[in-house]
């Protein structure tokens, strides 16, 4: 009886600040001395990502892009030149709406430090930033070797590293014996297992509201990322200006709240929940279109005007606190 006691099954958590957000580990099990080792790793290893691919930081991202701002080829490493070849594909398959080439533009608006300052760019800049068309597929990758045929291509993985860093995560953690554990990075979320005989359980966050619009369980592999105007962004003459930027105009996208799609497990489902986010977002209307070209069958919309849109698949697995209308999209 003294044993059972002493091993009866709890939640271990250990929360940290990386990626300029919140991040918190839960590890559900008997071992607390497996938990903590367990989840130490995977904050270790969070803190190298971010400190081997930040944007603005010394970091070998940065010096990649002094490269091609000097228009030579520079030797990366084989996780970088693999991350990517990734995210060049990803770009391709959703009409380059998500794309990591426009660190330049980013910066343009002011989002390259962790304390903005509320201003619109100059409108001389912006033009010729966006007359000089930087995207993912001027990159050119042979091995390790990158070069670009565009020197206004600037590499920003904001929209990639948290979503990498989840998959990075559900590997440590089974490397590491765990089988069960929730890590959630600023609202991007992977489960592995469950929470001892029910599954681990989720909120999507109201972007205008602090309670969750709708709850849901989250299976062993699934990842859920969510793209909003809600986290990083700021207000000038009544308007909001989020981080998330259409290409196609230089301009913070507009006409979608959030974004939100749930990954069934497959290979890199972390990445994808991250990535395929982002053209789904930016894609406005198009929103569905672009979460079917990834393969996505579970999405939800909160379009500008506060309508709630959600595949079927995903209605029926959410649970609203309060009633609320939705539209179900095939």
């Amino acid at each position: 009886m003294l044993l059972s006691a002493c091993s009866r099954p709890e939640v271990f958590r250990q929360e940290s600040y990386v990626f300029g957000t919140r991040v918190d580990v839960a590890v559900y099990g008997e071992d607390k001395a497996q938990a903590d080792s367990a989840t130490a790793a995977v904050l270790r290893e969070f803190d190298r990502l971010h400190r081997a691919y930040h944007a603005w930081e010394p970091s070998e991202l940065t010096a990649l892009n002094a490269a091609i701002a000097r228009g030579e080829p520079h030797e990366v490493s084989d996780e970088l030149a693999a991350m990517l070849r990734d995210a060049q594909q990803m770009a391709a398959m959703g009409d380059e709406l998500f794309d990591p080439a426009l660190g330049a533009l980013i910066a343009l608006w002011g989002f390259h430090t962790d304390t903005f300052v509320p201003v619109r760019p100059d409108p001389a800049r912006l033009q010729a930033l966006l007359d000089a068309r930087p995207r993912m597929s001027d990159l050119v990758i042979e091995g390790n070797r990158v070069s670009s045929r565009n020197l206004a291509v600037q590499l920003d993985l904001g929209g990639y590293a948290k979503g990498y860093a989840l998959d990075r995560a559900n590997a440590i953690l089974r490397e590491q014996g765990v089988v069960n554990a929730l890590v959630n990075i600023g609202g991007n979320v992977m489960a592995l297992g469950k929470k001892g005989d029910q599954p681990w359980r989720i909120g999507i966050q109201h972007p205008r509201n602090p309670a969750p619009l709708a709850t849901m369980p989250l299976y062993d592999g699934e990842a859920v990322g969510t793209s909003g105007d809600y986290q990083r962004y700021f207000e000038l003459d009544g308007e909001r200006y989020a981080h998330l930027l259409d290409p196609r105009t230089g301009q913070p996208a507009h006409g979608t709240q959030s974004l939100t799609v749930l990954i069934t497990p497959r290979p890199a489902a972390g990445t994808l929940s991250d990535a395929a986010s982002k053209p789904a977002y930016l894609a406005g209307e198009g929103w569905r279109e672009q979460t079917r070209r990834f393969g996505i069958d579970h999405a939800l919309r909160i379009a500008e005007d506060g309508r709630v849109e959600v595949t079927r698949s995903l209605r029926a697995r959410l649970q609203f606190p309060v009633p609320t209308e939705v539209s179900v999209i095939d």
